[in-house]
């Protein structure tokens, strides 16, 4: 069951990359309901269109988060869309093959690293200027269970995930004498599209993992992160915030 916070995100926008599918869709629905605006960031042009007939008055900009250019394009079209950007949730992200580290490939390895890491760099930096400009900002990074724990056969994707928790920690407390909070979350499987990037072995071997026995749902971890993106969450920064069924273990 989701409960409504009407009015929560009143005078508040927000930026959410990968925010056309998954669990940036559930943020965005959410902030939107709560009063907020939202322009998501995706670079499927398709998904942005189809995500629009399903969120009222949602924001799209096509851009790759891997491309520092573009993302500095995005940011600068947005602010003027939007007027201001209060909230970022960094939520796009690839998996990359399942395989053994000694037989991944270069190229699949850069450009896992590329958007998982790097284009969370790349949109916290273009972004984190105009927030202390406000003297506000809730910055909300996505990173994985796999980052604390290390998954095998998905080396690339928990080496990504691991950094943007570093990422989070380091710039949370570069911030932390500012209105601007950094803090990431940590969830455990949740099931979406990028399922369909995963070997069935290795979905089988990250449900055997979780305690409870079952994956998340989106709503679960949109419900966390519209809290931790909301002016309630005030006293909390570089944090990691898990969300995994049990599985945490630190």
């Amino acid at each position: 069951m989701t409960m409504s916070f009407a009015g929560r995100f009143g005078g508040r926008s927000a930026v959410i990359t990968g925010g056309a599918s998954g669990i940036g869709l559930a943020v965005a629905q959410r902030i939107v309901e709560e009063g907020g605006r939202v322009c998501v960031w995706d670079r499927d042009s398709t998904q942005i269109e189809q995500a629009k007939a399903v969120i009222a008055d949602l924001d799209g900009v096509t851009v790759d988060v891997a491309d520092p250019v573009a993302v500095a394009q995005a940011a600068r079209q947005t602010i003027e869309a939007l007027g201001a950007v209060d909230i970022l949730v960094t939520s796009a992200a690839i998996t990359g093959p399942n395989m053994t580290t000694w037989d991944y490939s270069v190229e699949d390895w850069r450009r896992v690293i590329d958007i998982n890491i790097n284009g969370v760099f790349y949109c916290n930096k273009a972004l984190v200027p105009h927030m202390l400009e406000r003297n506000y900002g809730r910055i909300v990074n996505i990173a994985s269970i796999a980052g604390k724990e290390g998954n095998q056969n998905a080396s690339a994707y928990s080496t990504s995930k691991a950094a943007v928790i570093g990422l989070t920690k380091s710039l949370g407390k570069e911030l932390a004498k500012t209105k601007v909070t950094v803090n990431c979350v940590t969830p455990a499987a949740v099931r979406t599209a990028i399922f369909q990037q995963m070997s069935q072995q290795h979905i089988d071997f990250m449900l055997s993992k979780i305690p409870m026995a079952r994956f998340g749902e989106v709503e679960e971890v949109a419900a966390l992160i519209s809290w931790i993106a909301s002016e309630e969450c005030s006293f909390t920064t570089a944090a990691v915030f898990d969300i995994s069924g049990g599985r945490a273990t630190y």
